[in-house]
């Protein structure tokens, strides 16, 4: 299974075992987001699967930079699934935590060891909803 992007494939193929999981986690983000640009993005020493780079400027930065409204990541031992929406003063992973399934949540990251553990209605709706504040300009993390 190939999406023609050369380097995104060997993202993929690079996370052994969880590359299933990446791609079905993949394809959970495309379907929520019809059309959303979708990228590799550097972060920390590796990179993550990006999709929608919006404006940000951390507070210790002194120019505007882009980063991913949502991204992929594989880590060790679970798959981190970042979204970066603050909605109403609240970050949407975390004020939605307790209606993903089993997940472990911070403020814009989901962790989990497989998607079979996650609500995948719950988290469907959440990057629609993700996607949809941002497209209206009511995002207040890329403020």
């Amino acid at each position: 299974m190939t999406d023609g992007d050369p380097d995104v494939d060997a993202w993929f193929a690079a996370a052994g075992s969880r590359e299933a999981e990446l791609r079905a986690t993949d394809a959970l983000v495309q379907a929520a987001a019809p059309g959303i640009d979708r990228q590799l993005v550097p972060m920390g020493s590796g990179q993550v699967l990006g999709y929608g780079l919006m404006p940000y400027r951390p507070r210790s930065a002194k120019e505007t930079t882009t980063w991913p409204l949502i991204a992929l990541a594989a880590q060790k031992r679970h798959m981190s699934l970042y979204v970066s929406a603050v909605v109403d003063g609240a970050y949407l992973a975390e004020s939605r935590a307790a209606q993903l399934g089993k997940v472990s949540c911070g403020k814009s990251c989901i962790r989990f060891t497989s998607l079979d553990e996650v609500d995948t209605a719950a988290l469907d709706q959440l990057l629609r909803d993700a996607v949809a504040s941002t497209d209206r300009g009511e995002n207040g993390f890329s403020g």
